[in-house]
């Protein structure tokens, strides 16, 4: 196995699965089933999820928001997401803590490194939820700070591509796929893999991020047994 500890991030888009908004509990139920069978492995995992299925603090600054009461609504529908996922987790025997980057107890135990570390060492699944708790800060921010803290190997980035591409391939069917690319290239290129912030701290950091369809049912586990199914972003 390539990992023993993981930074899963998966957006909140992608929880809709058929729906226009909101979560789909078909999708919710398969994410939970991957996560169990990796869990299984002996692998410590750490999670964030967007809130993007139920609010995006950008869009609703965009419509009159006051962008950090905005960011703030997001911060909450990505703890909505996480209380989700741990629900379905907990439904197929899985031990999870939902940690919270503002004091929310009961709904979360508010997060520390040495906490979260602690708790996946004893075989639990960690959530991290409200993102950095800061304001102009996205999920894909919080996900790169929360895999550094917890020294993850990698961040496995799922989405609902299969990879990183030349250019968008739902738009442009003549983009080509990289098997693996450096950070630089990411720049100079000006590719959308996550925002400028989030690739900048894992680049700092020394944190590859792997990108890959998670939408498709076994991927979780094929990356993890080292199959090329998506993109190694690396230094």
């Amino acid at each position: 196995m390539k990992y023993k500890r993981i930074l899963l991030k998966l957006s909140g888009e992608s929880l809709m699965g058929k729906q226009n908004y909101g979560i789909d509990t078909e999708r919710l139920n398969d994410y939970a089933r991957q996560i169990k069978e990796v869990h299984e492995m002996g692998i410590q995992i750490g999670i964030v999820i967007g809130g993007g299925n139920i609010f995006r603090g950008l869009t609703g600054a965009g419509k009159g928001f006051d962008r950090v009461k905005g960011d703030q609504m997001g911060m909450c529908a990505t703890v909505i997401n996480s209380l989700a996922l741990s629900s379905a987790l907990g439904a197929l025997g899985v031990k999870t803590k939902v940690l919270t980057a503002i004091r929310m107890e009961p709904i979360g135990e508010f997060y520390t490194k040495w906490k979260a570390i602690e708790a996946m060492e004893a075989g639990y699944v960690c959530i991290f939820s409200a993102g950095t708790g800061s304001p102009y800060f996205t999920t894909d921010t919080g996900s790169s700070l929360r895999g550094i803290e917890i020294e993850a190997d990698v961040m496995l980035k799922g989405t609902r591509v299969d990879g990183v591409y030349t250019a968008d391939p739902e738009k442009d069917p003549t983009a080509k796929k990289f098997s693996e690319i450096t950070f630089d290239e990411i720049y100079t290129r000006n590719l959308k893999v996550m925002d400028l912030t989030a690739t900048t701290m894992c680049k700092e950091n020394g944190l590859p991020i792997y990108v890959f369809n998670m939408d498709i049912v076994g991927n979780l586990k094929r990356v993890i047994n080292g199959e090329d199914i998506g993109t190694l972003v690396h230094n």
